[in-house]
């Protein structure tokens, strides 16, 4: 295949973002440049050096128009999409990252959370931006929403869905403390029939008895709390400590079978 020595990456960058697109692939600019390995390679290092394009993973770039060139790094919502299809992922937007877009945690931070079907992937950390994820067997499609961006769209967990993955992966975000104003926040966006049919299809029981607690003790959300207690009307709970980041020392809540071990101020 004879090089194409004319090809012109600025101009293909602005092809690509008149189509709406804010990423490359190198598969793509090795097939539409017809440069060599060598060549894109150098051409690759010198648009990253100018900052025309930023590199998330390995083969994949996203394209940093001039108004985002101070940052140097576009905002995530217009190439989360294309990433994970990219890596051939199934995702949605969660956790802290989740509940901003629904108005509860006000605070942007360069740290955005993603949920993913095992295996797990490596988390992505740098100057300019962190992606870390979380994985689970498996998630019902109803309970995530797709919300438009400039980019098209993307993939985000519902409230509802939100709330339990707070307490599910408790653990990993900084204990229960830590989601308390977020879920509290949430409260008023939660649609008690739909937490109701989201806690039925969610296979972990312990979250929900924890959720439920938080909401009946903590919030007296009693028409969440006691949608969340109907799912465990005939299932036999075991005593469980509400924090996994403490010793399961304290008082008990005999309605929820929770051992009240971490401090609930907030």
């Amino acid at each position: 295949m004879q090089e194409n020595t004319y090809f012109n990456l600025d101009k293909y960058l602005l092809q690509i973002r008149s189509k709406g697109q804010f990423y490359i692939t190198l598969s793509e600019l090795e097939k539409n440049s017809k440069l060599s390995y060598k060549a894109i390679q150098q051409t690759i290092f010198r648009a990253k050096k100018s900052g025309k394009i930023a590199q998330i993973r390995q083969g994949f770039y996203v394209i940093i128009p001039p108004e985002y060139s101070i940052s140097g790094i576009l905002p995530i919502y217009l190439y989360i999409d294309d990433l994970m299809s990219y890596l051939k992922r199934n995702y949605y937007l969660g956790l802290f990252s989740a509940a901003i877009l629904h108005g509860a945690g006000h605070q942007q931070t360069m740290n955005t959370q993603l949920i993913i079907e095992r295996p797990s992937l490596r988390m992505i950390k740098n100057k300019k931006l962190e992606i870390e994820y979380f994985t689970k067997n498996r998630w019902n499609k109803n309970d995530i929403i797709e919300k438009k961006t400039d980019a098209g769209y993307i993939k985000v967990s519902s409230p509802e869905l939100t709330a339990l993955d707070l307490i599910y992966f408790h653990k990993r975000i900084g204990g229960i403390s830590r989601t308390l104003t977020i879920l509290e926040e949430l409260s008023e966006v939660i649609n008690p029939t739909r937490m109701l049919e989201t806690a039925l299809q969610f296979s972990n029981h312990t979250t929900i008895q924890r959720l439920g607690f938080i909401f009946d003790t903590v919030f007296n959300e009693a028409i969440i709390a006691n949608k969340l207690f109907k799912v465990l009307e005939d299932i036999d709970i075991k005593k469980i400590p509400l924090s996994l980041l403490n010793p399961g020392e304290g008082q008990n809540n005999r309605k929820w079978n929770i051992i009240i071990n971490t401090d609930l101020d907030y």
